[in-house]
């Protein structure tokens, strides 16, 4: 690694045809070693910041570098050094698991030996020995993924891109997924930088995260720091009797962030102190609302997520 620092973008900024503003002049400081998350609504701009960092594209303005490297006057030194997995699932479905490997080496003129080294040692790392052999369009989706990992690492990347790595998985395959993306961190000490929509892949995963919006990155942190900024407990409410005066009266007291109905039961966003369940309570009683049951939680990384972004729907 040509700097201590895995990837730094300054003022980066991109502008598309028609005058669409998709990156507005984001700051990045990744540490190499780590695991960053970027989240954000579709359109946010996190996949056109991944473009511009795998040189896919070129900023309209701003810097950006990547292993220490300028990823515009030093494109081909960062592509050397990078592996990507885009969002999209792009394997030829006529070859076999082992030829898409194969012939990704082969760009990156590995010699023979060195490929099949690689070749086996990933097969065994996402669990594919068995179906190296099977073309791909005999593949699951989980196993396609899997395989786009596998071919993403096939050149020792000192840091790998992972854009929506388990979009369109079920649990089983995104946990499975999840374990070998941290097992692969801890083992090699590459920098990975993922986007998701899955708020719990980015508590589980990711040392660092950032919150982007309209091209801005408009929040940073450890998750555990972004949480812990929200300052309000979760209490959900199953009761019976007069539940819209409940809310109403609720929605009064001064300590109330937000009050709202899912599924019969009342939700309620309440600033952190002693006595907030008490008085909660007393006021169900006050109002003829007789609570039946109640649990606390504590915030989670979608709760950050939704607060920076909002709850309005995103088409683009």
């Amino acid at each position: 690694m040509n700097s201590e620092f895995a990837i730094e973008t300054q003022a980066l900024r991109k502008v598309y045809e028609g005058d669409v503003l998709a990156v507005d002049g984001i700051d990045l400081v990744i540490p190499t070693n780590s695991i960053y998350a970027l989240l954000g609504p579709n359109g946010a701009g996190k996949t056109t910041t991944i473009s511009i960092l795998t040189t896919l594209i070129k900023p309209s303005g701003g810097t950006a570098s990547v292993a220490g490297y300028d990823v515009v006057k030093q494109a081909a030194e960062v592509r050397s050094r990078i592996g990507v997995t885009f969002q999209e699932i792009v394997l030829d479905p006529a070859l076999t698991g082992r030829d898409a490997l194969d012939f990704h080496g082969r760009l990156y003129n590995l010699s023979r030996s060195q490929r099949e080294a690689k070749i086996n040692e990933l097969l065994d790392l996402v669990e594919l020995q068995e179906a190296a052999g099977r073309r791909i369009n005999t593949y699951s989706g989980g196993m396609k993924r899997r395989l786009e990992l596998a071919r993403g690492l096939m050149t020792d990347p000192e840091v790998l891109f992972l854009d929506e790595p388990t979009q369109g998985l079920d649990p089983q395959n995104r946990a499975n997924i999840w374990d070998y993306i941290k097992n692969l961190q801890d083992q090699t000490n590459m920098t990975i930088l993922l986007t998701t929509h899955y708020m719990e892949e980015a508590e589980a995963l990711a040392d660092n995260v950032g919150i982007i919006d309209h091209g801005i990155l408009i929040a940073e942190g450890t998750p555990r720091e972004l949480i812990n900024q929200m300052g309000f407990e979760l209490f959900q409410i199953e009761g019976s009797g007069n539940r819209d005066a409940f809310v109403e009266s609720l929605q009064k007291l001064p300590f109330i962030q937000a009050v709202r109905i899912h599924n019969g039961s009342v939700q309620i966003s309440a600033a952190e102190g002693s006595g907030r369940l008490v008085t909660i309570v007393n006021t169900s009683m006050d109002t003829g609302y007789h609570i039946d049951n109640v649990s606390i939680a504590q915030p989670t990384l979608g709760d950050v997520f939704l607060k920076y972004t909002g709850r309005q729907l995103r088409d683009k």
